[in-house]
């Protein structure tokens, strides 16, 4: 047999065999496929907070991913940034990637039903976390976890009025957040008990340092005998003492406020803040987190989850700092 003729059968040979190497191969198609979301590690979860620019948040963030994590999942942390339509769009985007569930902080509590309803039409829960939606809208939620915003305001009066039990104050406030009306709520309901405590004015500074500065500057200006001061958060005492000690009169003025951050505490021991109620955001995060996966089991969640607060002072700012 010449070599020509040689290599025409042995190519009619290979020819004959692939097709049964083919058959006797694993079909890739017939497993089943995975997407690369499925492929990814765990279900998905995402939060959307007000703002990223206040310790509180990143800290509440953080115990939201330690059990998330610990469960096998995932969470997208997004910053609104103060802005309700980001949010809006934010959390739409969460919805559209399949979020198994999803933790808002919202930016303006009268403001959430419209993604609330988008939420609930994709079968996507939601949990509630520092600051209450309307009452109208908690159907439309598993749960809210927050700390007991009016005992933390109580205890801001309680503090202020053990070393000023006549103070003439301004409250700085951030009234499109219901933790925050909650807090002055709560100061207020506490100042009946001290008649002579006047507040001069309730002023909006946005929740931050740089909101509180300029509105402190001009309340100096105002009111002369202005010598006290709730803030509704630490950032906001935070721009409250920036404006008063460019001022030369923060040694004239008692200031109170909710949070317990570290900066907040480390003011506390520089004598330039009086006290904080602190509020345990860790905690927070944690608790919200472990209910939403007893909520994904089918287990019964409580509709309002309240989260212990205590009143920092001198007197134990080193214990709580040790402790963050």
């Amino acid at each position: 047999m010449n070599s020509a003729r040689k290599f025409l059968i042995s190519s009619l040979i290979v020819l004959l065999l692939v097709p049964f190497s083919i058959g006797c191969s694993e079909d890739p198609g017939s497993g089943p496929q995975k997407s690369p979301t499925e492929a990814a590690k765990g279900k998905l979860f995402g939060v959307s907070f007000q703002t990223l620019n206040n310790p509180f948040f990143v800290d509440l963030g953080e115990g939201l991913k330690k059990e998330i994590e610990a469960n096998g999942d995932r969470l997208v942390i997004l910053d609104a940034q103060f802005n309700s339509l980001k949010q809006k769009n934010d959390l739409s985007d969460l919805i559209l990637q399949g979020a198994a569930g999803i933790f808002v902080n919202p930016v303006n509590w009268e403001g959430l039903k419209g993604s609330l309803l988008e939420a609930q039409r994709k079968n996507v829960p939601i949990i509630i976390v520092d600051a209450p939606v309307k009452k109208s809208d908690e159907e439309l939620i598993v749960c809210t976890v927050a700390s007991d915003n009016v005992l933390a305001g109580k205890l801001a009066a309680q503090a202020l009025a053990k070393v000023n039990p006549k103070a003439k104050l301004v409250v700085l406030h951030l009234s499109v957040n219901k933790a925050c009306i909650d807090r002055v709520e709560g100061f207020k309901t506490e100042m009946t008990q001290y008649p002579e405590m006047e507040i001069l004015d309730v002023q909006e500074a946005k929740g931050t340092t740089e909101g509180a500065r300029p509105v402190m500057r001009d309340l100096i200006g105002r009111y002369p005998d202005l010598n006290a001061v709730f803030a509704i958060n630490d950032p906001n005492a935070l721009g409250v003492i920036s404006a008063l000690d460019s001022a030369n009169k923060l040694d004239q003025v008692t200031i109170v406020t909710v949070d317990g951050s570290q900066p907040g505490i480390k003011a506390i021991q520089a004598g330039k803040l009086h006290s904080t109620s602190a509020q345990f955001p860790r905690e927070i995060g944690q608790i919200a987190a472990q209910k939403m996966l007893a909520h994904l089991r089918g287990e019964e969640v409580e509709k309002d989850v309240k989260v212990r607060v205590e009143l920092i002072t001198a007197e134990n700012a080193e214990q709580f700092l040790e402790a963050n």
